[in-house]
C-alpha cells in the first residue's frame, strides 16, 4: 500500500466520494466536483454548499513534561483556533484562543495532501506537503518550528464515509509520530528524541447538529512507540475511524462504547468494545474546555488530559497493557 503518492481522483464521475478506507491520501478533496443535493434531491446553492463544509486541524504534541494541542477549525462563516501547554508535573494548564470571522485573519484549504492553513496573524501555520506535516506555532508559552515524520512504511488512517442525507466526512489521522525541529517552551529548548506527536485532518459536509466522543495516545517509550485513535459519533456508516499504531504499524481497531459522565467531569472514563479487543480507564487530570451559546452556533467542548490503564488486542493477536500512558480524551456537541 502506498502512501506516498496521493489518490488522484477523491470525487468519483457520479459526482460522490470514494467511501471506505482508502489506500491513499487524496491529492484533494475536490469540493467543485461534489453533487451535493438538499433533502428533496435537487442540487443545493452555491450558498449552501459552500458554507455547509467544514475542516479541522488538531496537532497533539507529546513530551516527557508537557502536553501541546493546537488547532485551526473553519466552519466558513468563523474560525477559531487554540493552542494549550499542559504542565505534567504541576498539572497545570494554560491556552489561547483566537475567533476569526467571514475568511478575516485565516486562511485553510481542503487537501490533506498539499495545503496551508493560519490563523491570527500566523500565530498558527500548518504546512501539509506530500501528506507530511510542518507545523509553526509562536504563543506566549510555545515556539515551535516542527516537522512530523512518519516512518517511510507507516500508514496513516485515511476514511472517508457518507454523512446525513447528502453529506460525507473524511478523516486522516497519523499517531506516534516523530519530531524533528525546534521546539521551546517558557523559553527553554525541548529534547525532542523523546517527542512524539500525532494529527487530525477532519473535514466534510457533516451534519447540522454534530457531536463526537474521541480518545487519542501519543506515546514513545525506550520499548515502544505507540500511538492511538478511537472515537464515536461521526463516521459510523459502515466503517469507523479506530486504530492503533505499535511501533509505526497501523492496526484498524473494532467500534468502541465510551462511558463516562457530563456531571461529574473528575471520573473516570471506561472505552470498551463488544469483542473485548479494546478495555480501557482513562483517569482525567485537567481539560480545556469552552461554551458558545448564538442564535445560530453552539459548541460545548471538552478536551480532557490524562492517564490511560488497561489493554488493547491488535490485529495480529497481540495484547498491550497500557499503565498510566499519557493521552487525550474529547467530548464535544456542535450545531453550526
Amino acid at each position: 500500500m502506498d502512501v506516498r503518492s496521493p489518490l488522484n481522483f477523491f470525487i468519483q464521475a457520479n459526482g460522490q466520494p470514494v467511501f471506505g478506507h482508502l489506500n491513499a491520501i487524496p491529492k484533494s478533496l475536490e469540493l467543485d466536483a461534489f453533487q451535493y443535493l438538499n433533502e428533496m434531491d435537487k442540487p443545493a446553492s452555491r450558498w449552501r454548499k459552500y458554507f455547509d463544509y467544514k475542516q479541522f486541524q488538531f496537532v497533539s504534541i507529546v513530551t516527557p513534561e508537557y502536553v501541546i494541542g493546537v488547532a485551526i477549525a473553519d466552519i466558513r462563516y468563523l474560525a477559531s483556533g487554540f493552542c494549550y501547554l499542559f504542565d505534567i508535573k504541576n498539572n497545570e494548564l494554560t491556552e489561547q484562543q483566537w475567533l476569526k470571522p467571514f475568511n478575516l485573519g485565516y486562511s485553510t484549504q481542503a487537501s490533506s495532501w498539499s495545503s496551508r492553513a493560519h490563523i491570527a496573524n500566523s500565530a498558527i501555520q500548518f504546512s501539509i506537503e506530500q501528506g507530511c506535516w510542518h507545523v509553526q506555532l509562536v504563543s506566549d508559552s510555545i515556539n515551535a518550528d516542527v516537522r512530523l515524520t512518519p516512518a517511510p512504511h507507516s500508514e496513516p488512517l485515511m476514511l472517508s464515509t457518507p454523512t446525513a442525507y447528502t453529506g460525507w466526512t473524511y478523516t486522516q489521522k497519523h499517531n506516534a509520530l516523530s519530531v524533528n525541529g525546534n521546539l521551546f517552551v517558557n523559553g527553554e529548548e525541548q529534547d525532542l528524541t523523546q517527542v512524539t506527536a500525532g494529527y487530525d485532518f477532519s473535514a466534510g459536509y457533516m451534519r447540522r447538529e454534530t457531536s463526537w466522543r474521541w480518545a487519542s495516545i501519543n506515546h514513545c517509550s525506550e520499548s515502544k512507540k505507540f500511538g492511538l485513535n478511537l472515537a464515536a459519533g461521526v463516521n459510523e456508516t459502515g466503517f469507523c475511524e479506530n486504530v492503533i499504531w505499535v511501533d509505526d504499524e497501523r492496526h484498524l481497531m473494532p467500534p468502541v462504547q465510551f462511558q463516562f459522565s457530563r456531571i461529574n467531569q473528575d471520573e473516570e472514563w471506561r472505552i470498551t468494545s463488544q469483542d473485548q479487543r479494546v478495555n480501557l480507564v482513562f483517569s482525567p487530570l485537567n481539560q480545556r474546555s469552552e461554551k458558545k451559546n448564538f442564535w445560530f452556533l453552539k459548541s460545548n467542548f471538552r478536551q480532557f488530559v490524562g492517564y490511560f490503564s488497561g489493554y488493547l488486542i491488535d490485529g495480529n493477536g497481540t495484547k498491550h497493557e497500557l499503565n498510566e500512558v499519557m493521552g487525550l480524551t474529547e467530548d464535544h456537541y456542535a450545531k453550526w
